[in-house]
């Protein structure tokens, strides 16, 4: 029996590394056993080479890029080689990860050959969009020109409860939506003392440190600022703490700054950028919480690599990052204040009953593999495909 043939299309991918794009390669690689996947996306910017050995069909257009953002408009109406390919490619159904262009060209196949398309909801498109323009006004056009692509859609994936709710009754999204959850392709760690060990020696760490950290892009949108600010409280209270800032971005001078302006320095840590996952996965490893205060992120996949590690997370209260988060149960969540926040860390690191209890829960009930979530799209994926040949009389 052949396998079903899938496009996923979105507008970014390798060499650029966000969290769209690593759902998106997780999954293209979990689905691929089962079905022929084929990843529609952009030619890499300028120079940059997308080194990664990607086990499912990649095809890219031509992409030009916008001056004042990290992101390439894609082009594939002007891209005739392009064009080609997705006219041969004989696709079942349609996947779009992305709501604008490669959206579009997905969907106008799909309806052109009569075939089903799915959309995965990820990201708060008013916001983002607002945060690159600054202008209601082009939110407003860019926000009906995504919408009315995904309203097109058979079917939906939202990331949690929240981004349903949100797209749902904010967006106004006609289209039938299912949730299923993130996940991670990271184990826990074997060996606890020696992941802790090398921790330690790499960072001049002492064994009865306590270990914040944040894993992800320095920008100011993940509310870095916040979770400074509060570091800065915590000391008046708490000494023995050290926080990793593992990652870097646009914004990382400011922080650097910041922690200076602060009297951080002795308890701040930038690591950069690390790609070893080994290492990063003791790093999660050997932290005692995880500081997600963000308000911009619908889900975060570091809250799920942290759990891997019986890492707990702590969040602000109401917001996309802490969806289905129980405080006290599967994290700590704040109220939207930088001393509340700094009372619930040291809440934390003081109650070990609650915390052991908060670490045993992460690792079984919020931590996920890829493989659990990719059977849940796989069996979404396959009855579209077959409603949709039932629906025409046709037999695979």
């Amino acid at each position: 029996m052949n396998k079903y043939k899938v496009g996923i299309f979105l507008d970014t991918f390798y060499p650029m590394v966000d969290g769209v794009i690593t759902v998106v390669d997780n999954l293209a690689r979990k689905l691929n056993d089962r079905l022929d996947i084929t990843v529609f996306t952009i030619k890499p910017s300028g120079k940059a080479v997308d080194t990664i050995n990607h086990p499912y069909k990649v095809v890219r257009c031509k992409a030009c890029p916008i001056m004042s953002l990290d992101y390439d408009l894609p082009m594939p109406s002007f891209d005739r080689k392009f064009k080609k390919e997705l006219k041969n490619s004989q696709l079942d159904l349609v996947y779009c990860h992305s709501p604008a262009f490669m959206a579009g060209a997905g969907i106008k196949y799909a309806k052109k050959h009569h075939k089903p398309a799915l959309c995965h909801l990820h990201s708060q498109y008013r916001r983002d969009i607002y945060n690159a323009t600054h202008s209601k006004l082009l939110t407003k056009i860019f926000l009906k020109i995504f919408l009315k692509n995904f309203n097109k859609c058979n079917a939906a994936i939202a990331v949690n409860e929240y981004t349903r709710d949100l797209f749902k009754n904010d967006y106004k999204l006609r289209t039938p939506i299912t949730v299923v959850h993130n996940a991670t392709d990271m184990l826990p760690v074997s060996n606890d003392e020696q992941a802790n060990s090398i921790i330690n020696k790499k960072f001049n760490l002492t064994p009865e440190e306590k270990i914040l950290l944040y894993v992800g892009r320095l920008n100011k949108l993940k509310n870095i600022d916040f979770t400074l600010e509060a570091l800065n409280i915590l000391k008046n209270n708490f000494q023995n703490f050290k926080m990793l800032i593992v990652g870097t971005g646009n914004d990382e001078e400011h922080f650097k700054k910041k922690v200076n302006e602060l009297g951080l320095n002795n308890y701040v840590i930038f690591t950069g950028k690390i790609a070893d996952k080994e290492l990063l996965k003791s790093i999660y490893a050997r932290s005692d919480l995880f500081l997600f205060p963000s308000k911009y992120d619908t889900d975060g996949l570091v809250k799920i690599e942290a759990a891997s590690q019986g890492t707990p997370t702590v969040f602000i209260e109401n917001t996309g990052a802490a969806a289905g988060i129980i405080d006290n149960e599967t994290g700590y969540i704040s109220k939207d204040d930088k001393t509340l926040f700094a009372k619930r860390i040291l809440e934390a690191l003081s109650d070990k009953e609650l915390y052991k209890k908060i670490s045993d829960n992460v690792r079984t009930e919020l931590y996920r593999t890829w493989e659990k979530s990719a059977e849940e799209i796989y069996e979404i994926i396959v009855k579209m495909i077959e409603e949709n040949k039932k629906n025409k009389g046709e037999q695979k």
